[in-house]
């Protein structure tokens, strides 16, 4: 093992709530703090609270970003998540230039980010995979999926055999886009599980321990919005079982570093392995709070070389945590502007990457502060975040902030028994339905299922009016950049079809027809950036 020390000065690669927060474990720490801005980026709150600022082209460049902790004079990176966190180039560019990578090794990087390799690595060791293949082999339903990256991008479900070839290529082209991979692959869909994940540490001497798990189930698009620790879903054996899963697949990855093993539970407490994140993860603050760890804390002295000097340990109490989105309450579509005002509880964990003042920027996540409230027991948990919410006040953008609020009181949410198709089941801001006691207990169908729901809108079909020859204006739902122009002056299209697709936050967003049409004007081309209610297509009935 390479002589490895603790550092004495960390350049965080990556913005906004994670820098902020890595940040402050740091200085606790006695580390000197290094953060780097993207023009567009300038002044954020995580410059305003580190040391020192070094500017950079973009966050997705490993050679500016080293070029950049070299410039400090920072001995180590710490890639927080998203943009470059699982990226093995960043961490070999930074290994290479003498510097401590706060992670796991490339190659271990590599093998866990892609979902094919990690999950034959996973059956190898043991571990309830998924079935993937063709889709004769996987049958219906069935989801593709990025084999390259993460959060929800390059995912799409497909019910029916006429869908898939759309669902290829829209996952292809996010995937792409996102990861720079467009490999995909297809695995059986499971319908109305739960999303439960098991939080890691190795360390680079081969110890390896879990730390319980999180419920994520409450998610739109693929995406987690309401986290906590412990699952209402499982009991001691299989938390058991779930963890040991977890750290059998660490030993095989010869793992290092935090990460986060991700399952699904499926009726009967069948589990499959899904995917291992090779880095912190956005909730992992409700760990945090039932095991009383700093896992940021772990992660830099395990990057120091130290041993773990811990056992595997279940949660204790009951957290959970809340996503305060700049994002349509209903939709979910991102939102930018500038935060008038911003008020923040008091007596719960904040995590805020924006202050009042600051500006939701149209490049990046919307993602305003992560709020987690803890308790002896889950209730007391959920009462303490229902408090908290109630207090938060947000002016100048539009937030999911109702539905949070919505969220944490619904009947469903409240007995734990929230599965991945929640919001499908229960659309945002829907009133609950009153359900007979008789009907509360466990029951089944005589019979198939149904299929759920449709999702909330992920498509627009924006006309901002009508004119008087059954003309039509198409208008930009949100700031955002033209990634694909699928339509062309003098086409005729079909309602529903999509004529662009616009990217906004990490997120696609097809733009389609209100009605049959004919394409009149298209005002826009790939590549160009529009802002919100900027005109796009013009149709004619």
């Amino acid at each position: 093992m390479p002589d490895r020390r603790a550092p004495a000065r960390l350049l965080v690669a990556n913005r906004g709530e994670i820098a902020v927060r890595v940040f402050r474990t740091a200085a606790r720490l006695g580390m000197e703090t290094v953060a780097i801005a993207a023009p567009d980026d300038e002044g954020a709150l995580h410059t305003r609270v580190a040391d020192r600022v070094e500017r950079v082209s973009s966050y997705l460049d490993p050679a500016g970003i080293v070029a950049a902790a070299e410039r400090s004079g920072a001995d180590a990176v710490h890639p927080g998540y998203g943009f470059l966190a699982e990226s093995p180039a960043l961490a070999e560019a930074v290994t290479a230039a003498g510097l401590t990578w706060v992670g796991p090794p490339p190659d271990v990087i590599r093998a866990a980010g892609d979902k094919l390799e990690a999950k034959r690595l996973a059956a190898e060791a043991g571990v309830p995979t998924l079935p993937t293949g063709s889709a004769d082999e996987v049958g219906l339903p069935l989801l593709v999926k990025a084999a390259a990256g993460g959060g929800g991008r390059g995912m799409r479900v497909v019910r029916h055999r006429a869908e898939l070839d759309e669902a290829l290529a829209a996952a292809r082209r996010e995937a792409k886009a996102g990861f720079g991979d467009d490999t995909v692959f297809l695995e059986r869909y499971v319908d109305r599980p739960r999303h439960v994940e098991i939080q890691l540490l190795a360390d680079a001497h081969g110890g390896a321990i879990h730390l319980g798990e999180r419920d994520c189930s409450v998610q739109r698009r693929h995406q987690k919005v309401l986290e906590e620790s412990p699952s209402p879903a499982l009991d001691a054996a299989l938390r058991a079982e779930m963890g040991a899963a977890a750290v059998a697949l660490a030993g095989a990855l010869r793992y290092e570093g935090a990460g986060t093993a991700e399952f699904l539970l499926a009726e009967g407490g069948r589990f499959y392995f899904l995917e291992l994140n090779a880095r912190i993860q956005v909730e992992h603050p409700v760990t945090e709070l039932v095991t009383g760890l700093d896992l940021v804390e772990q992660q830099l002295r395990i990057a120091a070389g130290e041993p773990l000097g811990l056992e595997s340990r279940d949660p204790e109490g009951h957290a959970v945590e809340a996503r305060l989105y700049a994002e349509d309450p209903r939709t979910f579509l991102p939102q930018a502007g500038q935060v008038v005002e911003l008020e923040l509880p008091d007596g719960i964990r904040v995590d805020a990457g924006i202050e009042a003042g600051d500006e939701v920027p149209v490049a990046y996540d919307p993602l305003i502060a992560k709020l987690v409230a803890g308790g002896e027991t889950r209730d007391e948990a959920l009462d303490r975040l229902e408090d908290a919410l109630a207090q938060t006040r947000v002016r100048g953008v539009t937030t999911n902030l109702a539905f949070l609020r919505w969220l944490v009181r619904h009947p469903v949410v409240r007995a734990g028994a929230a599965t991945t198709a929640f919001l499908a089941d229960h659309p945002p801001l829907s009133r609950p339905p009153r359900v007979p006691p008789v009907w509360r207990g466990a029951w089944r169908l005589v019979g198939e299922p149904p299929d759920p729901a449709p999702p909330p809108v992920v498509e627009q079909a924006a006309h901002a009016s009508d004119g008087a020859h059954g003309e039509s204006t198409v208008v930009a739902p949100m700031p955002g950049t033209v990634i694909r122009v699928l339509a062309a002056e003098g086409d005729r299209v079909e309602q529903r079809q999509p004529l662009l697709v616009i990217e906004a936050m990490k997120m696609e967003t097809p733009l389609v027809s209100p009605f049959d049409a004919t394409v009149l004007r298209v005002h826009v081309a790939e590549g160009d950036r529009v802002t919100g209610g900027a005109l796009l297509v013009e149709l004619e009935a």
